[in-house]
C-alpha cells in the first residue's frame, strides 16, 4: 500500500479514470482513501465490486462536476445528495456516464465492516 501513496495510477476496468492513494488501513478497520480524477472521455461500466468477507461501503464525496456527462448511478444508495453518495458497492450495480466536457474530482472513501 506504501508505494501506492500520492501517486497517480490508471483506475480499474480500464475506463480512463485516474485514482491517487491518499491514506488506508488493514487494522483495526480496512479502509482507502482516493482521490479519483475523471477527465473528459473517461466512464465507468455499471459492476459490482467484490470483497473476500464483510460489509463493504463507500462514501463519495464530488469535489467538482464536470461540464457534462459524469454521473453517478446506483439504484439503492444510502444517502444520494447532489454531491455526496454512500452506497454499498459489494451489493449494488453502480457507474460512472461518460464524461463528454470538463472533467469530474471525486473524494472517495471506502471500507469494509465484519
Amino acid at each position: 500500500m506504501l508505494n501506492k501513496l500520492w501517486r497517480w495510477e490508471a483506475g480499474r476496468q480500464d475506463s480512463g479514470y485516474d485514482k491517487m492513494l491518499l491514506c488506508g488501513a488493514i487494522w483495526p478497520i480496512k479502509f482507502d482513501c482516493y482521490l479519483i480524477h475523471f477527465p473528459a472521455g473517461s466512464e465507468i461500466k455499471q459492476h459490482v465490486d467484490q470483497v473476500d468477507s464483510g460489509k463493504h461501503y463507500r462514501l463519495n464525496i464530488i469535489l467538482k462536476h464536470a461540464k457534462q456527462g459524469g454521473e453517478f448511478i446506483c439504484q439503492n444508495t444510502l444517502v444520494n445528495w447532489t454531491r455526496v453518495k454512500l452506497f454499498r458497492p459489494d451489493i449494488e450495480a453502480h457507474a460512472v456516464t461518460k464524461v463528454t466536457q470538463g472533467s469530474r474530482y471525486v473524494l472517495s472513501v471506502g471500507w469494509v465492516k465484519e
